[in-house]
């Protein structure tokens, strides 16, 4: 805590016109100084021990004086806007917390003392004007780093704790960032929010899959070890179908056994010239879910008797690879079969969401929009990381998020939308960068080439998936 306070800012009532005192301590020594350089002969020449006022109009030349200070003038401001140019964080900060005093200011989130009267124009008569006077402001803290914002403000339990435990929509709208956490500590609140998502964004040779984790903008990542599987809900055109690729190419340049499922054979169907583990086919669909789980209760339970195992450790303790079931167009698929299909694929998706963290299996579900016919029973909630890409109703974000007092907007980005990355916080989320012209099926197919990729089957299981596929 003494670290925090000693790096942070803290918000005071004199902030309000933060902005308006910093230009001013600025500008006015560069006008000062340059306005004695333009008129220093005079200012020289000049005996100021005899000067009156009507010596100024003859020894002084007004109309260069007034030349000389719309020159300096135009000097100050010119390093006014050179400073903006240099450091713009620096404005952003001061901006920032000019706001958030303001907000308490406005709000009248503060303790007052007794209001005292303010004397008139005339001593003798009482004046009806009154000061309010500030017997405690809210102490609040801000900083700014890595492209993080870290609002911390005290929580008293007065009359004003309910407000200031809720400020996510004052500062998400206010200061034009998305919240990523919220977190109580020690009589504070601390709220994280990410100021410019789009300068955020990066390409799809930085989203890099490694150590539990897989990098989608600078400061959001997918934790799947710890924050297993991922919703993915976007319709035609809001990059959906870019972002599984993405995802797959992050993944295929580790150990991680990859299996694409795409029931409308579509774009991700052409993977099957590079990969194996692809099928399109209702029935070959069917069989992989169920041997993706099977091959996860075989490891959870083999993994107990390797050497090494430890309890509360994961596949990784032990060196294992992970796994990755990618499965598009998911409740398209369900449409396909009957109810008794329905119900063994649903059962078997439930195993895997809820028993495939330990062992390292994973799933990457996507679709149009998560209808609750098909991820009932609580399997939804297992979802850890949700994405909603593009134009999506108000019915489909609370179908992907929950009922969330989170205002959406649509911006007309491709690749853009929300995500809850396991935190329970939704933010502004934009998928990595595919330049024009990106040949995925070449990048894939050179990364599976330079990278030994480990499998979880038997030499006597990989003939029978390749007989199915040639069928």
């Amino acid at each position: 805590m003494k670290c925090f306070r000693y790096r942070s800012k803290r918000i005071r009532p004199a902030d309000k016109d933060l902005v308006f005192r910093s230009a001013c301590c600025a500008a006015l020594p560069v006008f000062f100084a340059a306005f004695t350089l333009l008129n220093l002969k005079t200012i020289l020449q000049t005996d100021w021990h005899r000067l009156s006022m009507l010596d100024i109009g003859v020894h002084w030349n007004v109309p260069y004086l007034l030349f000389s200070g719309i020159v300096s003038a135009a000097i100050a401001a010119a390093v006014l806007v050179l400073l903006y140019r240099l450091f713009p964080d620096t404005v952003r900060q001061l901006r920032h917390r000019q706001k958030l005093a303001r907000m308490v200011l406005e709000n009248q989130w503060y303790e007052q003392a007794e209001r005292t009267k303010q004397d008139g124009f005339f001593r003798d008569l009482p004046s009806p004007d009154t000061k309010p006077k500030i017997a405690r402001f809210p102490r609040m803290y801000y900083r700014m780093e890595n492209g993080l914002l870290h609002i911390q403000v005290e929580i008293t339990m007065g009359r004003y704790q309910e407000a200031l435990l809720h400020l996510e929509s004052k500062l998400e709208s206010g200061l034009y960032c998305e919240l990523v956490s919220r977190e109580l500590r020690d009589g504070f609140v601390l709220y994280t929010l990410l100021y410019d998502m789009v300068a955020d964004r990066i390409s799809i040779d930085e989203a890099k899959a490694g150590d539990g984790r897989l990098r989608l903008m600078k400061n959001v990542w997918w934790e799947y070890d710890t924050l297993p599987h991922m919703l993915i809900a976007g319709g035609t055109g809001g990059g959906k179908t870019y972002f599984i690729l993405t995802l797959i190419h992050a993944l295929v340049q580790t150990r991680a056994v990859i299996h694409v499922l795409d029931p409308k054979n579509a774009d991700l169907a052409d993977l099957s010239a590079v990969m194996l583990d692809m099928y399109y086919r209702k029935e070959d669909i069917a069989v992989c879910v169920s041997r993706f789980c099977d091959a996860m209760m075989q490891r959870s339970e083999s993994m107990k008797s390797m050497q090494g195992y430890k309890t509360g450790e994961n596949y990784a303790y032990l060196g294992l690879e992970p796994h990755f079931l990618v499965f598009d167009e998911y409740v398209a698929f369900m449409e396909m079969l009957n109810t008794r299909e329905c119900e063994d694929v649903l059962n078997k998706l439930k195993q895997i969401v809820m028993l495939g963290r330990q062992a390292g299996f994973f799933l990457i579900l996507a679709c149009q929009r998560p209808d609750a016919k098909y991820l009932g029973d609580g399997i939804r909630d297992q979802f850890n990381f949700r994405v909603a890409l593009g134009r999506m109703s108000e019915l489909g974000y609370s179908m992907m998020f929950g009922e969330v007092k989170k205002e959406f907007f649509f911006k007309n980005v491709k690749g853009r939308g929300y995500a809850d990355t396991g935190k329970g916080v939704i933010t502004e989320f934009y998928t990595p960068v595919v330049p024009k012209g990106y040949d995925f099926l070449r990048e894939i197919n050179e990364q599976r080439s330079s990278n030994i990729v480990a499998t979880n089957l038997t030499d006597a299981q990989r003939p029978v998936i390749l007989n199915q596929k040639e069928e």
